[in-house]
């Protein structure tokens, strides 16, 4: 039965004190599928008939393609079908997507990359260019491939007065210049980018498992390559009932998609193409990189005057992502140039706060360097240049948590004994998350079952969660009595999960369809119960008219009301969403200046946000933007051989990633000082400030300024002793 909106009263989180399911810890619902590794991820996904499917890229970015023999791939055992995506005279311009010459399809994973293997390939190399050094000279091989462009350097733009801005530094009372090297960052998804393509599979419409960050909008990029026109985007039905990760890479169908869908539509089969972890570093996506120089200037007591920032993007054939400058903090007078230097290799994507951990290295290491300039501490000369109270206290709240106040190097980074050394370091964030159109459905059924609904994807985060409890909250149940039903693009639509507006977008969306089904469900009860729809408390499985407990049914004898199942809709509030956060963090380290190695010892937290839905999961998530953030600090980077073009970092043996020898504690803090009758995502600002705080930690232990990250023992000691 399809009801009505009865306009009782508007939507309202309420106080948080009167919440019974939200603002509360709560288990992740999925967790036990997880664990017991029920949960079925696109990887997972198994069809009678199904082939697999293997890439054969060219190992290097540039290369002249002679020819291609794929006779001998099909004449193997298993093999099915060899898609052979380049010819002889075709030139491969970048590593990633372009790269990719071949596809064999099999029985067996196994027969298909035996039939990868049989593929004979001649072709001539050309110069990678994948250095950005090299790229930038005057007689390296144009890589930018963008039309008219005549240099491998684009997107200048430079910002404010320079010649002012270079006055004001030379009239101020200190100043510092520093250039920092930021390198490039991988996702790093355990679930590799990939799909499952079942070209039959309802009637006439085709079936796509896919690791998407987008279920509502994705199947729309495959209706051409399956044979549908436009416009037949209906006739593809994604699922992406669980997935391993995507921080932003995972927004697109991407290469591998296209051809997934074509090898399912000319073979007729269901095809498993997931990429290889090779692959997956080859061309699933980056953090770009990043070159700066800095100067920044201030009074005698630490007040910024001025700054100049030169920045690099290194995004490969992308545009590379950049925050701006200056970053988080004040300052009067700015100049900033900042352009993107293209090389041959894959293509930067989104990833969790895109171009932010880049700009907060380079500005939060010149404010440490001007207050150990001028003389004032670095959580005193932070809290100087903030204008957000709230921020400037969060730093206080952090610094008591490290142990600032008990700490010897304030004012001078410390002198090791016996070659270790002990300090902290400061850092700070912030975001603006977004709230957009969702759509969310709520079923109740006279069984006394209830169905939240709606095309979001959970990446990990624990948004399936939340779209049963904010039900169970406004219908006085436990989440467990409410089935979460999401990750399918027949359901409700709702955004891609990208720069924190999940939860914005969904959560007042899930809201609006639950206040709807409630105020539905009090309508019945008027000549029941005989209180007016909104007069009624919903409370531990039972309803009563409010001041009156004594007029009340239980949740089955209210669905037993129903003839039929009641089904409402609802829709994104803007009252129910505010999207501003901020957030501070510190870092306590120990560094071994004889063998170069950095421990981080503890790193504290503390981040505002709108309502909390569920603090275990908000926890979880600060926590993993520390780690994460830690991991780039300490461990990450790309590595290109500059003169052959091999990437030499695409396993996961020699592309290191944080695991559990490299735990400090963590201390995560959800700031409740400012309630806010709001929702809002917040994933973004955790992983911001952590490698800069490791950084300035660093310098505070033994006096070593790392400008170059990550902060691995052979760059420690380079940052030591000089370049040797």
């Amino acid at each position: 039965m399809s009801q009505p909106r009865i306009p009782a009263a508007e939507p309202s989180w309420g106080k948080r004190a009167d919440l019974d399911v939200l603002n509360r810890d709560i288990p992740r619902i999925d967790g036990p599928d997880k664990v017991t590794g029920r949960a079925v991820y696109t990887h997972d996904v198994r069809i009678p008939g199904m082939l697999y499917a293997a890439l054969l890229r060219h190992p290097v970015p540039r290369a002249l393609v002679e020819s291609i023999d794929v006779s001998a791939a099909e004449a193997l055992p298993g093999v099915v079908h060899v898609l052979q995506v380049k010819e002889a005279g075709d030139e491969l311009r970048y590593s990633g997507d372009d790269s990719v010459l071949a596809v064999v399809s099999a029985e067996t994973p196994e027969a298909a990359r035996d039939g990868v293997r049989a593929i004979v390939v001649k072709a001539e190399n050309l110069e990678p260019v994948v250095d950005t050094e090299r790229a930038k000279e005057a007689d390296a091989p144009l890589v930018n491939y963008r039309r008219r462009a005549d240099s491998n350097v684009a997107g200048s733009r430079a910002r404010g007065d320079e010649e002012k801005v270079k006055g004001a530094i030379d009239a101020s009372a200190k100043s510092v210049e520093v250039s920092v090297e930021i390198p490039t960052q991988h996702h790093v998804c355990l679930e590799t980018h990939g799909h499952v393509i079942h070209p039959k599979g309802e009637g006439e419409r085709s079936v796509v498992y896919a690791s998407t960050q987008m279920v509502s909008q994705h199947g729309g990029q495959l209706v051409r390559p399956l044979g549908l026109e436009n416009g037949q985007g209906d006739k593809v039905h994604v699922l992406t009932p669980h997935m391993g990760g995507g921080f932003g890479s995972k927004f697109g169908a991407g290469v591998e998609g296209m051809l997934c869908a074509r090898i399912a539509r000319e073979t007729g089969r269901p095809v498993h193409l997931m990429l290889s972890r090779a692959d997956e570093f080859a061309m699933g996506g980056n953090r770009s990189g990043s070159k700066q120089t800095l100067k920044l200037a201030g009074d005698a007591d630490g007040k910024f005057t001025a700054i100049h920032v030169v920045a690099e993007r290194h995004g490969g054939q992308g545009g590379g992502a950049f925050a701006g400058a200056p970053y988080q903090y004040e300052v009067p007078e700015v100049y900033l140039d900042a352009k993107s230097v293209k090389t041959a290799a894959d293509s930067n994507r989104a990833m969790r706060a895109p171009g932010h951990p880049q700009a907060s290295f380079g500005m939060e290491t010149a404010v440490d360097m001007l207050a150990y300039e001028t003389g004032v501490d670095p959580l005193t000369i932070r809290k100087r240049n903030l204008a957000a109270k709230m921020q400037r206290r969060q730093l206080d709240r952090v610094a008591a948590e490290i142990g600032w106040d008990e700490h010897p190097n304030k004012l001078a980074p410390g002198v090791p004994e016996n070659g270790i050394g002990v300090g902290i370091g400061f850092g700070v964030c912030r975001w603006t998350p977004g709230g957009r159109r969702a759509r969310c459905n709520v079923t109740v059924r006279p069984d006394g079952s209830v169905v939240s609904a709606t095309a979001t994807q959970d990446l990990g985060t624990g948004a399936r969660t939340y779209v049963a409890a904010i039900v169970a909250e406004e219908l006085g149940l436990e989440v467990g009595q409410v089935t979460a039903r999401i990750g399918d693009s027949d359901l409700p639509p709702n955004v891609a999960s990208g720069g924190s507006v999940t939860t914005g977008s969904s959560a007042p969306a899930i809201k609006d369809a639950a206040h709807n089904a409630r105020e539905a469900l009090e309508a019945l009860l008027e000549d029941v119960l005989g209180a007016e729809v909104g007069d009624y408390v919903w409370k531990a499985g039972r309803v009563h008219a409010v001041g009156d407990p004594e007029r009340s049914l239980a949740w089955k004898e209210v669905c037993a009301l129903l003839r039929q199942p009641l089904e409402v809709s609802g829709q994104f509030q803007q009252s129910l969403y505010e999207g501003r956060i901020l957030g501070a963090q510190a870092a306590k380290v120990e560094v071994d200046t004889m063998t170069g190695r950095v421990k981080v010892l503890k790193m504290v937290a503390i981040q505002d946000q709108g309502l909390p839905l569920n603090r275990m999961a908000l926890r979880s998530q600060i926590n993993g933007g520390m780690i994460q953030a830690l991991s780039y600090g300490l461990l990450e980077q790309r590595v290109f051989d500059k003169e052959d073009g091999f990437l030499l970092s695409d396993n996961l043996q020699l592309y290191k990633i944080a695991g559990a020898q490299e735990m400090p504690e963590m201390v995560s803090i959800i700031d409740d000082s400012e309630e806010r009758d709001s929702v809002c995502g917040m994933a973004e600002a955790p992983i911001i400030p952590g490698q800069s705080a490791i950084a300035n930690a660093i310098y505070n232990a033994c006096g070593v300024r790392m400008t170059r990250m990550p902060f691995t023992p052979d760059n420690v000691l380079t940052a030591i002793h000089g370049s040797v």
